[in-house]
């Protein structure tokens, strides 16, 4: 098992590589993930939804995932409560408060499903959320601690040297901990190292003299990990001097973001993820409303920050908008949430771009798709996932169509405007490339998918080189 030093500290990206590393020494390997809390997820063969990291993390061991990899997912949809996906589905929204109690009842289902994948494979590798040394939430952990000691899975602690601290990090994790859950840590991994390596040795030194874990390996910065999707987090960059400008506001509840990765990639592309308090760029040629995990209240934000009248002004001067998701819902005329599925009962008027109506339902569509853009021809895999039905006049011209012929979403009269339910549609090289090709530029035509492969076997090879992996190996197959 994966635990860390804190958030975002590479658990991840780390769980990843292993995967790949131990897949290409043919080992059977599955991930494995009790507890995760993102509104970015991935659709399942088995017709759920999972953490995206976890989905990455499958494609790593070369299986298709399984709502098993990932049987507790969180997905906040406001500051105070999230909706609980369980095995892939919606088992209800709880309060932060109220989950902390109630998740205790999930530890017998998390470990039925780790079984199942420990039953089917040589090798489970368990990622862990957040910091075991969140001493104040280990009563009734599911995540780490709590899950390690119920599976008597052993564990490396990866501390992050990026964020400096990193021995009183680990050193402190050592301290706090109780005796049993310390005894379950069998070694640590330093990660993000950048410099002279030997400057550290002593330091390693003074970790091992102060915990008794083993050093099982420095990782350096992974400049491959950029690659891949992020789990729960954007990471901005810089603006670019290019020739095409996207613009995508960065919704409070923003979900499944890393399906603009391929487009952030070409080369005459400028996408901007646009903060709140700032305007939308007057000169984007673009402008994306992405997918949300709550549709009613990030329409509610959206014009919060004056980005509906922004989106106008884009409109007026002949500007192309695309809405995914819940953004094609905020296209249209008017969502209604007749059962309360997103908060409180009501209606709202959408953004009036699009002539279409939509009714937030509880039956929530999770389904891998393929079709084509009815403009370009442009042939495409995604995957849909949402609650609500849309319909309307606008939909007699659909943006998309499904194998096998189904129309999916809706484009103005002028063809400027579109929206559809589909997600990952630019993960695949034609639709991206007839994309640009309005704007007048040529795609890198490169497979996203193929993309992602390669830095999985970067991020491997990286690992065999820094990690000490016949000692992970050997405490994997020992009790712990």
């Amino acid at each position: 098992m994966i635990q860390g030093c804190g958030s975002d500290v590479g658990k991840s990206v780390l769980t990843a590589g292993l995967c790949r590393l131990f897949a290409n020494r043919g080992f059977k390997v599955r991930p494995f993930k009790p507890q995760n809390m993102s509104n970015n997820a991935a659709v399942t063969v088995d017709g759920g939804e999972i953490g995206r990291a976890q989905a990455v993390q499958a494609l790593a061991c070369r299986v298709a995932p399984t709502v098993h990899m990932n049987p507790v997912l969180l997905k906040p949809q406001s500051d105070v409560d999230a909706q609980v996906v369980v095995r892939g589905r919606i088992a209800g929204t709880c309060s932060a408060g109220a989950y902390q109690t109630e998740k205790r009842n999930l530890l017998p289902l998390i470990v039925d499903s780790f079984r199942l994948l420990e039953a089917e494979s040589d090798l489970v590798v368990v990622e862990g959320a957040g910091s075991p040394a969140e001493i104040n939430l280990r009563e009734g952990d599911i995540a780490n601690m709590g899950f390690a000691t119920a599976t008597q899975t052993p564990v490396l602690l990866i501390g992050d040297i990026d964020r400096g601290h990193v021995i009183a990090a680990l050193v402190g994790a050592h301290a706090v901990l109780a005796a049993p859950d310390r005894a379950l840590i069998k070694g640590f991994v330093i990660n993000k190292f950048r410099g002279d390596l030997a400057l550290f040795d002593a330091g390693r030194s003074e970790i091992v003299r102060r915990t008794g874990w083993s050093d099982l390996g420095v990782v350096p910065w992974l400049s491959a990990a950029r690659v891949l999707p992020a789990e729960d987090a954007i990471v901005q960059r810089p603006p670019r001097e290019a020739p095409i400008r996207i613009a995508i506001p960065l919704l409070s509840r923003i979900a499944n973001f890393d399906e603009f990765d391929a487009l952030r990639a070409e080369s005459d592309v400028d996408l901007r993820f646009v903060p709140p308090g700032e305007p939308l760029p007057g000169d984007a040629n673009l402008v994306i409303l992405p997918g949300t995990k709550a549709t009613i209240a990030d329409l509610a934000f959206f014009r919060a920050q004056g980005w509906d009248i922004d989106l106008a002004g884009h409109v007026r001067r002949g500007g192309h908008v695309l809405g995914i998701c819940g953004g094609f819902q905020m296209l249209g005329n008017r969502i209604e949430d007749p059962g309360g599925v997103e908060g409180p009962v009501g209606a709202v008027e959408g953004l009036g771009l699009l002539d279409v109506d939509t009714v937030l339902t509880g039956d929530k569509v999770l389904q891998r798709v393929r079709g084509r853009v009815v403009a370009s021809g442009a042939a495409f895999s995604g995957y849909e996932m949402h609650v609500g039905r849309s319909q309307g006049p606008a939909m007699s011209r659909p943006f998309l169509t499904l194998d096998p012929g189904i129309p999916d979403g809706a484009v103005s009269s002028d063809g400027r405007i579109a929206g559809a339910y589909v997600h990952g549609l630019f993960n695949s090289p034609e639709p991206r490339a007839a994309l640009l090709s309005l704007f007048g530029r040529v795609s890198n035509a490169l497979d996203q998918n193929a993309v992602v492969e390669k830095a999985l076997d970067d991020v491997a090879a990286a690992l065999e080189r820094a990690l000490d992996v016949e000692s992970i190996l050997r405490i994997a197959k020992s009790p712990a």
